[in-house]
């Protein structure tokens, strides 16, 4: 990796740690999995790779996506919010639920499972977190070491909800989590992830750096270099999430990475190293931005300057067993799977069939070069 930063675990993102390699080849003990989901994005590799290891997998969708599965999986037809009867009498060693969109989903699932399954695997999110929103005034802040833990306070009920009414997604996370140990107490696998990303993200959050270096030319970089950024390989998150359903490993894990500080300089070189195109980084500043009308997150993808939630602890989730690829080979095989995307997915415009996508457009990306040049009196 390009870049020094504070170490949070045993591994960097350069390759695995003796200890957790050797964990993740052992022949594990065959097990029962129930998986809540496994045709969206994070849900395949996931199945597939249980299935590698040699597990029983069962998944529980509305069966509406098509996607090539092992046929040993058993396939579950029903409905989270009114049907599950094809869950009913059965039994499994560990549920993964990965889709919970809803906490009310938790709820029932939780009910008709507490008694057929020995834990619960709940992937949760950073967001369940209780922290202020982003705002430019916290652009200049840099951080060097994490503030977030998994003991951090968590986004809270507000004044005159009540059980039923609908949530954002921080509290529908927290509510999920809190659900979760409730009906399967010392038996709960809390896992927050950061940004996921990989193959088969069709979001643009992280895939538009790749796709934009592999472009080539000169490529806005937001801010200052060194502000922290987070990200994790969707194959890495869900191998370890297997593992410790292998293992039975319970309790609340951050799970992000690499488990080294990684920069948006860093990030931003590591994904040019696996491009062939020539190209150049013009790092541009907040204040430039900010006035300019360009937005952290979305026009500019995983990039929130001086955020909290891109430098979090993840020491306890690599002390499991989380192990981290290179960013390098995320981005080679993010763009092999973005090159088999039809054309009309993959257009330069920030909006695909009504639906409003993450990053700037070339044209726009090249206005506000042209007015930075400008203001430095370099056009």
């Amino acid at each position: 990796m390009v870049g020094a930063g504070l170490a949070l675990g045993g591994t960097g993102c350069g390759g695995r740690s003796e200890a957790s390699q050797a964990d993740a080849e052992a022949d594990p003990e065959p097990k029962r999995l129930l998986v809540l989901g496994g045709t969206g994005f994070i849900g395949p590799h996931m199945v597939r790779y249980a299935v590698e290891r040699g597990h029983r997998v069962s998944i529980f969708t509305r069966g509406r996506r098509q996607i090539d599965l092992p046929d040993t999986v058993e396939q579950l037809v029903g409905d989270r919010n009114d049907d599950h009867t094809a869950l009913e009498g059965r039994t499994w060693d560990v549920v993964l639920d990965n889709n919970a969109q809803d906490y009310r989903w938790v709820q029932k699932s939780t009910e008709l499972l507490a008694g057929s399954a020995s834990q619960y695997v709940f992937v949760s999110s950073i967001s369940a977190y209780a922290l202020d929103g982003f705002g430019w005034d916290n652009a200049e802040r840099v951080l060097t070491e994490p503030t977030v833990d998994e003991d951090h306070p968590r986004v809270d009920r507000p004044a005159g909800w009540s059980d039923g009414d609908d949530a954002p997604y921080g509290l529908m996370k927290t509510l999920s989590e809190d659900i979760v140990h409730a009906a399967f107490p010392g038996a709960a696998t809390i896992v927050r992830p950061g940004l996921i990303v990989g193959p088969g993200d069709e979001t643009e959050r992280f895939t538009y750096w790749p796709v934009r270096l592999d472009e080539g030319g000169e490529i806005l970089a937001p801010g200052n270099p060194e502000h922290a950024i987070q990200v994790i390989d969707q194959r890495d998150l869900t191998e370890w999430i297997v593992r410790l359903a292998e293992h039975g490993t319970t309790g609340d894990f951050n799970a992000t990475g690499p488990a080294e500080r990684t920069s948006m300089r860093s990030m931003l070189e590591e994904i040019g190293s696996a491009v062939e195109a020539s190209h150049e980084l013009t790092w541009v500043p907040e204040s430039f931005l900010e006035a300019e009308g360009v937005a952290p997150w979305s026009d500019l993808p995983a990039w929130v300057p001086g955020d909290p939630l891109m430098f979090v602890d993840v020491r306890d989730a690599v002390a499991a067993g989380l192990t981290f690829r290179p960013i390098a080979v995320t981005t080679r095989d993010l763009l092999a799977w973005e090159r088999t995307r039809p054309p009309e997915r993959r257009a330069n415009r920030p909006w695909v069939d009504g639906e409003r996508r993450f990053g700037l457009s070339r044209e726009r990306e090249r206005a506000v070069l042209d007015a930075w040049h400008a203001a430095r009196g370099q056009a």
